[in-house]
């Protein structure tokens, strides 16, 4: 079943990942409609690929799939002949594999000019670090956002509860790019080679502190500034029931009404005081313990404080903002039954899903799209016998 979105409608994506930055760029992607076609190995060559649960990246939601043995001339030959008819083509190797095997972004376009080809790697296809095995925490890491965020008791930085790295730095980058190279391949006639880093996105993400370090020589870190936890105005506090709420009244208007309904007027002219901080701290927290998390939130979010709860996976499944504007899609498997994922969320996308059937980790479109592709029936016959695509 393809997306029932229209905006990528035409658009053929080869995507050679299965997991990861790339992964994540396929899927929005496809949400927007492209054709995603998802090229794996071979259950022979399968231990190369880490094969994500059922649920995972929606589930291959309005994907097709394919396998292919890329260490065979004749894989590689199959390869080349969808990548003619491909859009794009996204991979996620390490730096110099996917030429060395012969899929690389010069063998491609010498079947197809206009090939938008993005590479994802953690620090990208050259410098010091390229050859560096790395994941999420790595990239956030090395990019100055762990530095920055809260510490643990220990003193160590926080472990972020999502994968910021590969979702924002690097899948959300290697669409933005490949869209852009799209729009420039229309315009010009020319196709384009892409290195995606997600370590020089998580610095696109940080450059708030970055450019502030540059121009004035002031290094941020945790507790820096007002973004960092500076200031009681931007926090979390616990209330009576045990549960959390944060805090993000920046503008003097909304701490002034945040400290009217807890009755704390008189902290309202020390919002940016230094010296008064641990005294505000200890007086909102004193003041949220008295009343439970959603008794507070059901008074201040509505009252222009910036209040908002910290909503544990549970309960923003059942979120009536979320419910409401259909941020989840159904979704049924054979073996495990009906599920709700997350469905075509980002803006513009049709959120008016029909159920999505998920099929078998062994199901593929090999026929179709090698049949699509100018493959015979006893073409693709006899590569299946040999092992070369499945």
């Amino acid at each position: 079943m393809s997306s029932t979105s229209v905006q990528l409608r035409g658009l053929t994506v080869l995507d050679l990942a299965s997991v990861g930055p790339a992964a994540r760029a396929s899927r929005i992607l496809a949400d927007y409609g492209a054709t995603v076609i998802k090229v794996g190995p071979t259950s022979a060559k399968g231990s190369v690929q880490i094969r994500p649960p059922y649920y995972s990246y929606g589930a291959g939601r309005g994907m097709k799939r394919v396998q292919i043995d890329l260490k065979a001339d004749e894989g590689k030959a199959v390869f080349s002949r969808l990548a003619a008819k491909a859009d794009v083509i996204i991979e996620s190797f390490r730096p110099g594999v996917a030429a060395r095997i012969g899929v690389g972004y010069e063998d491609v376009k010498a079947v197809n000019e206009k090939i938008v080809y993005c590479s994802t790697s953690g620090y990208g296809q050259d410098g010091p670090y390229s050859a560096w095995a790395g994941h999420d925490l790595n990239y956030l890491a090395v990019g100055g956002f762990l530095h920055c965020s809260g510490r643990r008791a220990s003193g160590a930085p926080a472990i972020p509860g999502a994968t910021v790295a590969d979702s924002a730095a690097g899948g959300m980058q290697a669409v933005i790019a490949i869209l852009a190279a799209i729009v420039q391949r229309d315009a010009a006639g020319v196709g384009a080679y892409l290195d995606v880093s997600v370590a020089e996105g998580v610095v696109q993400l940080m450059s708030l502190h970055v450019d502030r370090y540059l121009a004035t020589g002031e290094e941020p870190g945790p507790g820096g500034d007002i973004l960092t936890g500076r200031y009681a105005c931007y926090d979390a506090y616990q209330a009576r029931d045990g549960k959390w709420l944060t805090v993000a009244a920046i503008e003097p208007a909304f701490f002034a009404n945040l400290c009217k309904a807890l009755e704390l007027e008189q902290w309202i002219p020390h919002q940016m005081d230094d010296a008064r901080q641990d005294e505000i701290r200890a007086a909102f927290s004193e003041a949220f313990a008295k009343r439970d998390r959603d008794e507070w939130v059901a008074e201040l979010a509505p009252g222009n404080a910036c209040v908002a709860p910290v909503s544990t996976i549970a309960e923003l499944a059942d979120d009536p903002q979320f419910v409401a504007r259909g941020v989840f899609a159904n979704a049924e498997h054979a073996q495990h039954g009906a599920f709700r994922q997350v469905g075509p969320v980002l803006a513009g996308g049709e959120r008016e899903q029909p159920v999505y059937k998920v099929r078998e980790d062994t199901a593929t479109d090999t026929d179709e799209l090698l049949a699509m592709a100018g493959y015979g029936d006893d073409e693709i016959a006899r590569l299946r016998d040999a092992g070369v695509v499945e």
